[in-house]
């Protein structure tokens, strides 16, 4: 009989944000892959779990995956851990979590802590729907040109970003003329979380950035509009929902025809 792999979320910065469940999952399963074995490691120390532990990270990955299948094939039951917060979200696991499902292992999501989500649940943003970006190209022209190509979306934009570079982004997010909201430290003991106007950010910890893109899209009959969203550079799936964001009667099948002309 098949193994199970559980996707077990952790704190993004307070440890009583874990649950139950999650813990008690963490002390039953026969393995535990972490993104950070020494952050892990803590964690498990201060809530008393002793399973056993194994490095699974971004560089090395791919290559694991065949033994980490074969445990589970042979009825292994293993929990996947990122350092914090929901694996596989802009974290390590999405190849293993993918080649299980194709082998027909049963995988589980253990739901908890999430930056994105915690930081688009404070934003004061009034849509519903917003597109989670992850982190943008470091630097250079390629940043820029993504940054409009997502704003072009017409959606709220939740962004992770490193500290060394949140000046940089900001500064793009200004001169876009964008409503930014800045969290800083979910959850921790320097947590902020504020609307920015301008002035100087201080340059420590994690970033999640939300971000309201200044004006609405084009009418929905401007052929212009159409024409840069095809040379938008963004991927086909990403064009035909802007498409359909722009004419909210356009078919699936009728924007990827105009996108794949």
């Amino acid at each position: 009989m098949n193994g199970q792999l559980f996707i077990v979320a952790t704190p993004i910065g307070n440890m009583s944000d874990i649950s139950p469940r999650a813990i008690e999952t963490l002390q039953q399963v026969d393995l535990i892959l972490a993104e950070d074995t020494r952050d892990t490691a803590r964690l498990c120390q201060r809530l008393g779990i002793k399973t056993p532990l194994r490095s699974y990270h971004k560089f090395s990955e791919k290559k694991n995956l065949e033994p980490i299948i074969e445990q589970l094939l042979d009825g292994k039951r293993i929990a996947l851990v990122s350092d914090a917060g929901t694996p596989a979200v802009s974290d390590p696991g999405k190849y293993l979590v993918r080649s299980a499902l194709e082998a027909g292992i049963t995988v589980l999501p253990l739901p908890g802590p999430s930056a994105a989500i915690a930081a688009y649940s404070v934003s004061g943003v009034l849509q519903d729907e917003f597109f989670f970006c992850g982190f943008l190209p470091p630097k250079g022209e390629v940043r820029a040109k993504r940054l409009d190509s997502l704003l072009g979306m017409g959606f709220p934009l939740v962004l992770y970003e490193a500290p060394h570079r949140i000046s940089s982004l900001l500064i793009l997010l200004q001169e876009r003329n964008a409503r930014v909201v800045i969290c800083r430290e979910l959850t921790k003991q320097f947590e902020e979380v504020f609307e920015w106007h301008g002035g100087e950010i201080k340059e420590r910890g994690e970033f999640v950035v939300v971000v309201e893109p200044a004006e609405k899209p084009p009418a929905e009959n401007d052929n212009t509009a159409i024409e840069l969203v095809k040379k938008s550079g963004l991927t086909t799936k990403e064009k035909v929902t802007l498409l359909r964001a722009l004419n909210s009667e356009m078919k699936p099948n009728d924007a990827k025809k105009i996108v794949m002309k």
